[in-house]
């Protein structure tokens, strides 16, 4: 059965993290873990913060386990998920100036 989209349901990932990068090997884990988030779909919202827009929690989870596999033997990374309201309740300042929050992916709508 169909299940309605809600901002109760719809759900972000929000990765944190803060990798080394004092070697060539270091900055090269950091590369390839920032890499693997933009391949999955993530975008950037802040330096070392990624997120990204999933329809339902069990796709959440997806890419939560890819983040989990990509995740550089060192550093912090922080992985949290929100819902669509939650996350709508974000409040954005660029140059002390309110902005809007990121817009989530595209919603088919039938009728």
């Amino acid at each position: 059965m169909f299940e309605r989209l809600s901002q109760y349901r719809i759900m972000w990932i929000i990765v944190f993290f803060d990798l080394p990068v004092q070697t060539k090997k270091q900055r090269r884990a950091y590369t390839d873990f920032r890499k693997s988030l933009l391949k999955d779909g993530f975008d950037m919202f802040q330096f070392s913060i990624y997120i990204r827009h999933c329809l339902s929690k069990e796709n959440a989870r997806v890419h939560i386990d890819r983040v989990k596999q990509a995740l550089p033997q060192f550093g912090h990374v922080v992985i949290m998920s929100i819902t669509d309201k939650q996350f709508g309740d974000i409040e954005v300042f660029y140059e002390a100036k309110p902005k809007a929050p990121p817009k989530g992916g595209m919603q088919l709508q039938m009728f």
